[in-house]
This record gives C-alpha cells, structure tokens and sequence, in this order.
C-alpha cells in the first residue's frame, strides 16, 4: 500500500542510490551515463523501475501519444528525473511537476548529478496534491 510513510522510505532508498553513484563516478558525465549506473544500482537495491516510461496526453476525450518520458518511474509512484546540468532552471522543475501530474504519481526527485554533493545542492523533491490525500499511516 502506497502512504506518506512507503514514500518517504522510498524517497531516502532512491536518493541513498543516487549518492552511491554519484560517489562513484564523480561530477562532470552525460546524463546518459549517470542513468545507466543508477539502474543497475537500483537493481542491486530490488527497486523496482521502468525507464524512459512513456507519458500518454489525454486532451479532450483522446489519448495522445506524446514524446514525452520520464526517466525513471519508480514503483509505480514516484518520478525521478535526472539532470547534469550547471544548475537546475525553473523549466526543469515545471517539467517533473507535468510529469507527476500526467502520470498521476504523488512524488518527484529532480536529481542533479553536475554538483559536489546531492543531498545538499543536488536534489529537489516534489509532492502535489495527490501525496496530501495519503494516509500517513494506512
């Protein structure tokens, strides 16, 4: 059962995933790469994911098919978006916040690999108002 407790939980395992990668290989790659890493990572973790998971549009009674993808769903209730990027822009945050929206998902992590250390200046974390209709505790 997904509640505040599950994601938060979840939350802490994916961005413990995050740091193990980024100390391993440092600032500085493509995105692709860091990608790569992190699933196997989250493999090792039995995290369950889909990668470049496919965001279908409904617009007026008829789903589009849309380029859109986040880059990895996690367990079916979280987005995770990664960037390595100089710095995280304001189009970076609308993005994931579509995302979550579009895929109905309570959770984002935004994840900025191009930084010195994840938790303190490389993560952001997102909830909409799906997470504050969560039972913290069901």
């Amino acid at each position: 059962m997904i509640n505040k407790t599950f994601l938060d939980n979840l939350e802490y395992k994916v961005t413990g995933a995050c740091i193990e990668v980024h100390q391993s290989l440092g600032p500085g790659l493509l995105e692709s790469v860091y990608q790569k890493c992190l699933m196997r990572e989250l493999q090792l973790r039995n995290i369950n994911f889909s990668a470049e998971e496919r965001i279908t549009i409904s617009y007026k009674d008829i789903v589009l098919d849309s380029e859109l993808r986040a880059d990895l769903f996690i367990e079916n209730c979280m987005v995770l978006e990664l960037k390595s990027v100089e710095r995280i822009l304001p189009i970076h945050e609308a993005q994931i916040l579509t995302y979550m929206k579009l895929l109905k998902v309570p959770k984002g992590l935004l994840i900025n690999f191009n930084c010195t250390n994840i938790v303190q200046n490389g993560k952001k974390a997102f909830a909409n108002e799906l997470m504050f209709r969560l039972n913290p505790w069901a």
